[in-house]
């Protein structure tokens, strides 16, 4: 039986088109194409490595910008960290959060690989240094695929040098095929935020199929934007963004060894965020992370189904986020959307049982719109609604 997928909320959908805020003034979102290398400021290059037992398969990818610029990033909760994982942390905060490239590798984890897997992550942020001039701390290091399996280095040093040798822009979406393990599909988006004091591009590319479960999904995700942010603003942002949308997906309840979140900030649009304009920037890395999020739902590992589950009227909204998370998670759940059976005590009791102040005699359920459960009492007559929904 395919699982379903879920995507836990804690409040309504993205918000998109015109946007009014008391401190970030007016502004206008508008989606567009480019992917990762949407924004000014950074180029890109992928290709086949030999990672990938697929001729042509593009395994290998390097994002950079042209100098050291804001990065941020976030990475697996799990203690069973890869190689790249422990690198990349060290080299934000040896640089305050300053990075020009990020290099991945599809096809295998590089994860349990003892010090062999540490000096392979190593060599492959000295190898893109190298070639770009910068200092090997500026270079970030992601890997997805294999678990226990080391990195053939005859070809990915010399697969590093040739893309570097070969960066553009518009190869966005050779970026998110690179990323590829067992996904279905490519996953990209970009917008355009238009301010008072100009506009700036958020784009961005995510890989994740299995092992998906906050925080975070096995994923791969890289996020750019050309809008001048400090990199203490730029991880707040990444942040808050990942909690409603990264950090808010599950399908199987497993949790990775490589999950990995960067951000970049170039600064080539010109527009400064501050305290003022951030909820400008926020609300550009939501719309991107939340598409790219529910892209990586819709692609689950022998899912069938994606649903949302939306909670309101809780103590606080980390309330409503624990909620939500326990009925995502619950197996009895899953089965209930894949048999397409709206049980709302399955719901309930998942609630009941999520470790927050629940009372059931005001709770109410509704599956497709359809009112299954109100104030403590069920509403049955209604479940064949509910079944068609």
């Amino acid at each position: 039986m395919a699982d379903a997928m879920t995507l836990p909320s804690a409040g309504g959908p993205a918000k998109a088109g015109h946007y009014e805020s008391g401190k970030g003034g007016h502004y206008e979102s508008t989606r567009i194409d480019g992917g990762i290398t949407a924004p000014l400021g950074f180029t890109s290059s992928s290709l086949h490595c030999g990672i990938k037992a697929k001729t042509g398969a593009l395994d290998l990818t390097v994002v950079a910008a042209t100098r050291p610029v804001p990065a941020a990033g976030i990475f697996t909760t799990n203690l069973a960290q890869a190689a790249p994982v422990l690198l990349s942390k060290r080299h934000l905060q040896h640089t305050a959060g300053l990075a020009q490239a990020v290099v991945v590798n599809s096809g295998c984890a590089n994860a349990c690989t003892g010090t062999q897997g540490a000096a392979d992550a190593e060599t492959m942020a000295r190898e893109v240094a190298s070639a770009l001039g910068c200092a090997p701390e500026a270079v970030l290091v992601a890997s997805t695929g294999v678990i226990g399996v080391n990195l053939n280095m005859g070809k990915v040093a010399p697969g590093i040098r040739s893309a570097i040798a070969h960066m553009a822009r518009g190869k966005g979406s050779e970026v998110a095929r690179a990323l590829m393990t067992t996904d279905p599909f490519p996953k990209e988006d970009a917008v355009r935020i238009e301010t008072a004091a100009g506009a700036f591009v958020v784009g961005g590319t995510a890989k994740g199929s299995g092992m998906i479960e906050p925080n975070m999904a096995t994923m791969i995700g890289l996020l750019t934007t050309d809008a001048e942010v400090p990199p203490a603003l730029l991880k707040r942002a990444l942040e808050e963004s990942a909690r409603d949308t990264f950090n808010a997906i599950t399908v199987d309840g497993e949790c990775s060894t490589n999950d990995t979140l960067f951000a970049m900030a170039s600064g080539a649009s010109g527009v400064v965020i501050d305290e003022d304009s951030y909820p400008a920037l926020l609300d550009g890395l939501l719309a991107v992370s939340r598409r790219l999020a529910v892209d990586i739902v819709r692609g689950g590992e022998g899912a069938t189904k994606v649903i949302t589950v939306t909670v309101e009227d809780a103590r606080t909204r980390d309330d409503a986020r624990q909620v939500a998370r326990t009925i995502a998670n619950s197996p009895l759940v899953k089965t209930a959307v894949h048999g397409a059976d709206p049980n709302w005590g399955r719901i309930v009791a998942a609630s009941g049982r999520a470790g927050v102040q629940f009372d059931v005699s005001k709770a109410t359920v509704h599956v497709g719109g359809v009112l299954l459960f109100e104030n403590g009492l069920p509403h049955d007559d209604a479940a064949p609604l509910a079944e068609a929904a």
